[in-house]
């Protein structure tokens, strides 16, 4: 009986070293001089991206994660597959953070998790594959194309162009106009200074507090809730 007892124990300690996450920490950073845009490419992972007031350079915090291999294995698949670069392309910086091979066989795949900190002026744009997406404190245009996860703004815009796959979507305090163009996932859109158009799938919207006009493109299924719109409320469908 103790033999099996420990053959158990044994098996027990194995999977769980099988099953461990592997991370590791990297600092980018790129002078803002001369630079009118931020432009991110980012594939599986969370990114959070802020303006700061003053500041004169680009500086990302990227923490790699690969889920269910030792370090090795992991270092190698890093070494082999990861893109991780912030350069300067013209007036644009480019920052890119994803894996050549986003699918597995088995288990999760590998990610990169983004902490974005910009000079609060620029433009930014950002194409993201999947994971939650904040925002906050840019002054200058902002244009997002998302796969899949929740996207949160916070004084934002400039002009804001939302395209969204799936995922909620909420936004509070838009200099400018606002317009989403959203798959699947509730919409809350408050505090905006130009006009709000909605293109939705599916979920419910809730609007409120616009300087201007609230134009419902196609509000799918969902309930649909506005107040205190200044401008004209039209439903294109």
């Amino acid at each position: 009986m103790r033999g099996i007892i420990v053959m158990v124990m044994f098996t027990a300690s194995l999977a769980s070293a099988a099953w461990s996450d592997y991370e590791e920490q990297r600092e980018l950073k790129l002078s803002a001089r001369d630079i009118g845009t931020v432009d991110i490419e980012a594939g599986s992972g969370s990114l959070e991206i802020s303006g700061v007031s003053g500041a004169d350079a680009i500086a990302v915090t990227a923490t790699i994660r690969v889920p269910d291999r030792d370090d090795d294995k992991a270092r190698k698949i890093i070494e082999s597959d990861l893109v991780l670069t912030l350069e300067k392309q013209g007036d644009t910086a480019v920052l890119k953070a994803y894996f050549k091979h986003k699918l597995w066989r088995t288990g999760d795949s590998p990610s990169v998790q983004l902490v974005v900190r910009m000079p609060d002026n620029l433009n930014l744009a950002v194409d993201d594959g999947s994971g939650f997406m904040s925002v906050a404190d840019i002054s200058g245009a902002i244009d997002v194309e998302d796969g899949s996860g929740s996207i949160t703004m916070t004084n934002v815009g400039g002009e804001v162009q939302i395209v969204d796959g799936s995922g909620s979507i909420s936004v509070d305090g838009v200099g400018g106009d606002i317009s989403i163009d959203d798959g699947s996932g509730s919409i809350t859109v408050r505090g905006v200074a130009g006009s709000v158009v909605i293109d939705d799938g599916s979920g419910s919207i809730n609007v409120s507090e616009v300087e201007q006009d609230l134009i419902i493109v196609d509000d799918g299924s969902g309930g649909l809730n506005f107040s205190d719109i200044k401008g004209r409320v039209k439903k294109d469908i």
